[in-house]
């Protein structure tokens, strides 16, 4: 096979696989506007609150898989979003098992705990966000895991930041 086709092959895996966080955005949001009722909840809730379940079910697993991708095969992630695999890839890993495992815990207790979860998850998304545009900028960093991403981090940060703001407690 020529050099031209492994690279086209590569391309269009590379967008598959940097299509699939903003697909899990918009399934999450599908779910939640449907009023199934999301995974691991513990009983019937108002809209708002089944909203952002779903998005905490799918971040949840987002972040597991994350935490899977940026540790056992941190160079082919690294890779995926144009990076060099260094240590600080094995610090999201750990970060994204915590967040993950949070997410899921949160969905079955309460409402307090999903606004806790959230605003660690909301800041280390948005930011994430930020840094890569950043890179976008700075470094022409058009890999699809560095820019498509950015559907996901935007939409999950500000949509689970505008569905909990009525339920922080200041």
């Amino acid at each position: 096979m020529s050099q031209a086709k492994d690279k086209s092959k590569s391309n269009i895996g590379e967008i598959i696989s940097g299509l699939v966080l903003p697909a899990m955005f918009v399934m999450a949001w599908v779910l939640a506007l449907t009023g199934s009722r999301a995974p691991l909840s513990a009983g019937v809730e108002a809209a708002d609150i089944n909203t952002i379940h779903w998005l905490l079910y799918f971040i949840g697993w987002v972040f597991l898989f994350s935490s899977v991708m940026h540790s056992l095969f941190a160079k082919k992630m690294a890779k995926s979003i144009g990076w060099v695999t260094n240590g600080f890839q094995y610090e999201i890993a750990a970060v994204s098992l915590g967040l993950g495992l949070a997410c899921f815990y949160a969905i079955g207790a309460g409402i307090e705990a999903c606004v806790a979860v959230a605003l660690p998850v909301i800041t280390f998304l948005f930011f994430a966000g930020l840094n890569h545009l950043y890179e976008i900028v700075r470094d022409k960093n058009y890999a699809p895991n560095n820019s498509l991403v950015l559907i996901y981090d935007f939409g999950m940060s500000i949509s689970l930041f505008v569905l909990i703001l009525p339920f922080i407690k200041i």
